[in-house]
């Protein structure tokens, strides 16, 4: 029987877990209620999860650091694998299909982990001076940043890339970088967007017209029809017409932000992004209280996945920004993308529970019979 040290749970950050809890049973309730199909569906991604979060934790994760740039290299190599053999869906090529079974990978999801995790690996190797990093380290760390970004941008995925892109920039900004590189980076950038407007798909461009047109995009409108219908506390499952009667699309995953408030009104979708700001503030204390870079690292930078992810799929739900695929994170439809957060979560919970060296002595392995 598996007996837990006490040790170990004494640094277990159970604040983390009780945030995700209320996120990820509501989630599958309402995906039930919008496709029962897609809720059953949901719920075996759910239990594979749970067991992928127990199985990462257990693992003995400071002693397999050395692993991090295999894995790195290993998903980079995969994004360009996507180049040549990659499989297509509606215009764009980001799977791999394994011969003979018929499952497919996607590069772009499973590469997140080791992103972070290279990032926290590069960091901790070489961590920043009292003032930040200077240009020599700042190019860099970009390039491990950057080189995902443009493998994941042609294929093209611009909304997964350019939230790596940020988030990977986020957690230097976290870990403190000279600012004078950031004012010359944002001058760049503004200074660039003619030249990277070209170099959009055009389907990509007609997202950023009807953004700034007058008239919003079929899916624009029918979200904000059901964020409006729900008033303070929200419809009955029967009177929400937007969603049962399959006028709002992609309901149970892009969004299902416009479900909530469609079914809770304002009241629910209050209590949802307070939730969600709770959970990426305290992700932040953690990142900001932690002298252990890869704490710092994974926690920051599972904190700005929070962020951009609801920010980015709540503003486009209500037309404040362009229609991108990013779902809203532990509560979208996919299992993907929820597996892919368990194990970061896990990895996170691992190296804060096992932070002190003594947890890897022989006593310490004597916890576990």
């Amino acid at each position: 029987m598996l007996n837990i040290d006490r040790r170990i749970l004494a640094h277990f950050d159970f604040i983390t877990i009780i945030l995700l809890i209320p996120l990820i049973l509501t989630s599958g309730w309402l995906i039930f209620e919008i496709h029962p199909v897609l809720g059953q569906k949901q719920m075996v991604y759910t239990s594979v999860g749970i067991g992928v979060f127990i199985a990462v934790f257990l693992l003995p994760v400071r002693r397999m650091l050395w692993m991090i740039p295999i894995m790195y290299w290993t998903g980079i190599l995969l994004l360009l694998a996507v180049e040549f053999v990659g499989h297509s869906r509606l215009g764009a090529k980001r799977w791999i299909e394994i011969p003979f079974v018929h499952f497919t990978l996607q590069p772009s999801e499973l590469i997140k982990p080791a992103f972070v995790l290279m990032l926290a690996y590069l960091i901790s190797r070489n961590p920043p001076p009292r003032d930040g990093y200077g240009l020599k380290d700042f190019a860099k760390l970009s390039f491990y940043i950057l080189l995902p970004f443009f493998l994941i941008a042609k294929e093209p995925d611009l909304g997964t890339a350019t939230v790596l892109a940020l988030l990977g920039f986020g957690v230097l900004f976290i870990v403190g970088v000279k600012w004078k590189i950031w004012v010359g980076l944002g001058i760049a950038f503004v200074v660039s967007l003619p030249l990277i407007y070209t170099q959009l798909h055009d389907y990509q461009k007609q997202r950023l017209h009807d953004f700034v047109g007058e008239k919003p995009s079929y899916q624009v409108e029918q979200s904000i029809i059901a964020v409006g219908s729900g008033g303070f506390f929200g419809k009955d499952k029967e009177d929400a017409t937007q969603a049962q009667m399959k006028f709002l699309p992609i309901a149970s995953s892009d969004f299902i932000f416009a479900y909530v408030v469609e079914r809770f009104g304002f009241f629910g979708a209050f209590l949802l992004i307070s939730l969600y700001a709770a959970l990426i503030i305290h992700l932040l204390l953690i990142a900001a209280w932690a002298e252990d870079y890869y704490i710092k690292v994974v926690a920051g930078g599972l904190s700005l996945f929070f962020f951009i992810y609801m920010s980015v799929n709540i503003a486009m739900t209500i037309g404040f920004a362009p229609v991108v695929g990013v779902p809203l994170p532990m509560f979208s439809y996919g299992g993907s993308s929820f597996v892919n957060f368990m194990v970061m979560f896990a990895i996170l919970e691992n190296l804060l529970a096992y932070r002190f060296r003594y947890l890897y002595t022989d006593t310490g392995k004597k916890s576990f019979v």
